[in-house]
């Protein structure tokens, strides 16, 4: 089976404190440290999975600049096959139909059986998926929760609903999922992995390498623009509390009690 992951490098939360730029068009990206996005993991951890159970390649591919290829090598260190880094200046600015129609673009270049996305990104809108999915005229599921090969022509899919609830639905190959995290546990990625992968070759593919015209991709073809970006003010009545754990359980306790929610 012939899987391709689309993942994308994304400030890690854990490691910045995240601040709004001047204008108030973005966060300030000065000196982040990025990482792969969190669902991408899990849906690259899934794809590893159903390799090694029915045999095939995994295909990871991100949309970025050069330093967008660490976190394709972060993922074949994982254990993915191969990457794919697709990087033109003509790609920045592009809204989330702009990336999906360079990824659709990609994608036709190869014969895939699943594409795989996460749910969403850090700050995304969880749009990408079903956007790729409508533009290849493909089935499309999100949330997935749990895959299952019944043959080369179609699975079974498990996906979040509301109410904590799983639906099943048989879908026909090749189709295009977006993955929730908790579907598995992404292994760990060490040191030896990463030097395992640090000479590999990635081919790097451009606007014209895909056939594609400059007003469709980018700020010139995005049809959504953001307008601003800020972080929301703490309402009045608002109160952060301060002391070590207990001190802090203690007045929350005393809270609840003031405000009738305990007795």
């Amino acid at each position: 089976m012939e899987i391709l992951v689309c993942i994308t490098r994304v400030p890690d939360t854990a490691e910045n404190e995240i601040e709004v730029n001047s204008d108030g068009t973005d966060i300030d990206r000065d000196d982040l440290v990025y990482s792969v996005n969190e669902w991408d993991n899990y849906a690259v951890e899934e794809a590893i999975q159903i390799r090694d159970r029915v045999g095939g390649t995994v295909t990871v591919v991100t949309v970025g600049d050069e330093e967008a290829e660490e976190v394709l090598r972060r993922e074949m260190a994982m254990g993915a096959d191969k990457g794919i880094l697709l990087a033109d200046e003509a790609f920045e600015g592009s809204d989330g139909l702009g990336i999906a129609t360079i990824l659709k673009a990609e994608i036709e270049k190869g014969n895939y059986d699943l594409i795989l996305t996460g749910a969403q990104s850090e700050g995304g809108t969880a749009e990408v998926g079903g956007m790729l999915a409508a533009l290849l005229d493909l089935p499309f599921a999100s949330l997935a929760t749990q895959i299952e090969i019944v043959d080369e022509n179609k699975i079974k899919v498990g996906r979040e609903i509301e109410g904590g609830n799983i639906e099943i639905n048989e879908m026909a190959l090749p189709c295009v999922l977006s993955i929730q995290t908790g579907i598995n546990e992404p292994r760990y990625v060490g040191i030896r992995g990463i030097r395992k992968v640090a000479s590999l070759e990635i081919p790097a593919h451009g606007a014209s390498d895909l056939g594609l015209e400059a007003a469709t991709i980018g700020a010139a073809g995005a049809r959504v623009n953001r307008i601003d970006y800020f972080m929301p003010e703490l309402g009045e009545g608002a109160e952060m509390l301060e002391g070590d754990t207990e001190e802090i359980i203690a007045k929350l306790i005393e809270l609840l009690k003031a405000k009738g929610g305990l007795k």
